[in-house]
């Protein structure tokens, strides 16, 4: 089942006489099914804000405006935006605010964030790691991000040990990442070459470490995924420049081999790592 069919979709673009951009990343969301697996793992209630990353042609904002209190759709082609602001006056909907902008550029800055909201995007790949890890660091993180991603990027952003990877912590230390579900590529129009996933990101209410930490755990982190395949003591001897003796005494100390590869720490291995370096081994820039 469809939402709009290709020749719709088509017709729609034709129309407007707009193309979909590769250079964006535009595959638009038509099967109906994938869109109430969105909005029902979303988990909207009347009083919410929903952020919508790249509305594109409205499949998913006009569901959204029908279960939320407020959309604020961020859509960085004006093409679509025209065709996007036209749809929802012809289709009476008012409660969908859509801005012409970055989503990287405009947060935090030209975008009024409210203090409790949710995001809920179809993300291009290129655009995935940099919006992700851009809400989980915002001074106002969503409460929640259902987004639509590359099938490869949801799996590695839900990865476990033994095959963490440089993304993986990076989404970890700040939420519960979660697939919800696979989407095939045959949803979307133009065709992509490979599959979805739906996933769902729960910032934690806490943070693991405190903002002074921060730095050490991500230098850490980097330095331990800077060859993936060598030894962990390796690595961290070469990035961080400490004595080799003290690297072997810090990961003893961490209950951690120092044959180990980066893959296999989980996240309470790196905050132990972090923890262990500043109180016995010093700083570093």
């Amino acid at each position: 089942m469809h939402l709009g069919p290709k020749a719709a979709i088509k017709n729609l673009l034709k129309k407007y006489r707009v193309q979909p951009s590769k250079g964006l990343g535009q595959n638009f969301l038509i099967d109906k099914g994938a869109v109430n697996k969105v909005i029902k793992a979303a988990d909207l209630r009347l009083e919410d804000v929903v952020l919508e990353i790249g509305p594109g042609l409205g499949v998913l904002t006009q569901k959204l405006a029908e279960k939320v209190k407020k959309v604020m759709a961020v859509e960085k082609d004006p093409s679509l935006i025209r065709i996007l602001n036209n749809e929802l006056r012809i289709m009476k909907v008012k409660n969908v605010k859509v801005t012409q902008g970055d989503i990287l550029k405009i947060l935090n800055s030209k975008l009024p964030i409210p203090n409790s909201y949710k995001v809920v995007a179809n993300l291009p790949f290129y655009l995935t790691a940099p919006a992700i890890r851009k809400f989980l660091e915002a001074d106002t993180q969503p409460k929640s991000m259902l987004l639509i991603v590359q099938r490869e990027v949801a799996q590695r952003i839900c990865a476990k040990p033994p095959k963490m990877n440089l993304l993986a912590v990076s989404v970890q230390f700040y939420a519960d990442p979660k697939i919800i579900s696979y989407v095939s590529k045959k949803s979307f129009w133009p065709q992509p070459k490979i599959d979805a996933a739906i996933i769902k990101i729960i910032p934690y209410k806490s943070a693991l470490l405190s903002a002074s930490l921060r730095f050490y755990f991500f230098k850490i982190v980097r330095a331990g995924f800077s060859q993936p395949r060598k030894q962990l003591i390796n690595n961290l001897f070469k990035k961080l420049k400490v004595d080799k003796m003290k690297i072997g005494s810090w990961l003893w100390e961490s209950n951690i081999q120092s044959s180990q590869r980066a893959e296999t720490l989980s996240i309470k291995d790196w905050l132990k790592l972090t923890k262990i370096f500043k109180s016995y081994y010093g700083n570093f820039k």
